[in-house]
């Protein structure tokens, strides 16, 4: 039962993760995740850049399913996630943004066009848009993530914001 403000405020957001919406997270939300970001890029599954993209989606799967998978049957119910966040995240968002960084570094890889190691504010709204974002929000969310004013967006700014967002400190 979702009782705190802080509760009601993670609840939230297991949608994100929820890819499907069959009301629960599971390897499938992650590599559905993954392929969708693949096809936005156009860029091949089989690549390294694509690899590495499903070898990070299925390192967050393992991470997240570590914290909060609690009845081990390899799905995730709003309820686990909420628990897993309040009992094992809280105090500690830092390391769920370290078991999200595997995938966020490859889809920062992915989005990087030019290859200099960030993303630009449009490719970063693309990137929010295959992940099911509404495309009203995309452009907003994606310039909040570009926290130095720069125009591009490293990795260490999608890790921070990231672990802000899902974690929701009090």
């Amino acid at each position: 039962m979702v009782t705190s403000e802080y509760e009601r405020r993670i609840a939230a957001r297991f949608a994100g993760f929820d890819q499907d919406g069959n009301g629960y997270i599971d390897r499938e939300d992650f590599s559905g995740a993954a392929k969708a970001l693949l096809a936005e890029f156009d860029t091949a599954a089989r690549s390294d850049r694509g690899q590495a993209l499903y070898v990070g989606a299925e390192a967050f799967w393992q991470g997240m399913a570590g914290i909060a998978d609690r009845d081990g049957d390899q799905r995730i119910t709003r309820e686990e996630f909420v628990n897993g966040a309040v009992k094992r995240l809280r105090d500690n968002p830092d390391r769920f943004a370290e078991i999200a960084r595997p995938f966020l570094h490859a889809a920062l890889a992915v989005a990087d066009t030019d290859g200099d190691g960030a993303a630009t504010v449009e490719d970063a709204a693309r990137v929010l848009k295959a992940l099911g974002v509404p495309e009203h929000l995309t452009r907003t969310a994606a310039a909040a993530l570009d926290s130095d004013g720069d125009g591009r967006i490293g990795e260490e700014e999608i890790v921070r914001s990231f672990a802000r967002y899902f974690t929701v400190p009090q």
